[in-house]
């Protein structure tokens, strides 16, 4: 199977299974979903479900964010990872937010990566969810999954996979599609032990074709 025949079953198989995937983070405007996605970083959406509800209701706009110390913030998100730096990184997006782009969040990539707390990965997100824009936002789910489909070859660093799966999906559904791998990801192609015998397009993935089809199909030859 070639690389362009697999791009076409997989993208095909969740076009149709998954054709309204969408983030499973909660937000009502840009603001709140880039907040986010901040916190997401290296924790649970639905962690972050739990918190933000709170967090959202005393600071609902980044002008009040903006001007809030540490110890303001910390308590909102204590329970999420990594949250002191978080809560610097929050306070700090608000206030670049506020004071260099008028408490309206940026539509490009290179204006988001000045935000604290903003990486390629968030930044995507944001130009894909928020304005439409053709965007790859490449986690740890896109990329073991992308990999182990084989989407991707010899794609070693987050970008290397975000741009081959640039090149190989239309544009007009790269931000669906990323909703597609983290789901999938997040579900079915789990890190340790994913769950073959459930997954829609086993036979079009490289992961399943080379390695699981012997332990999950001992007469397969």
């Amino acid at each position: 199977m070639t690389r362009k025949e697999r791009y076409r079953i997989v993208l095909e198989w969740f076009e149709k299974n998954m054709p309204n995937a969408e983030t499973e983070l909660h937000y009502t405007n840009p603001y709140e979903l880039l907040v986010a996605v901040i916190l997401s970083a290296q924790c649970t959406d639905k962690r972050v479900n739990m918190v933000t509800p709170a967090l959202f209701e005393r600071y609902p706009v980044p002008e009040l964010l903006a001007k809030a110390t540490f110890e303001d913030v910390e308590p909102y998100i204590k329970s999420v990872t990594f949250a002191n730096n978080k809560t610097r990184h929050l306070i700090g997006m608000a206030d670049l937010l506020v004071n260099k782009f008028h408490s309206k969040v940026p539509e490009t990539i290179e204006e988001l990566v000045e935000l604290p707390g903003v990486g390629r990965k968030t930044a995507n997100v944001i130009i894909s969810v928020v304005y439409g824009q053709p965007g790859m936002a490449v986690d740890t789910h896109v990329f073991r999954v992308s990999a182990r489909i084989g989407l991707t070859l010899k794609a070693t660093t987050p970008l290397q996979t975000e741009h081959q799966l640039v090149a190989n999906i239309p544009k007009d559904k790269l931000a669906i599609a990323h909703h597609w791998l983290i789901l999938h990801g997040r579900y079915i192609c789990v890190a340790r032990r994913p769950k073959c015998e459930q997954c829609g397009i086993k036979d079009a993935c490289k992961y399943y074709q080379t390695d699981m089809k012997y332990i999950v199909d001992p007469q397969h030859k």
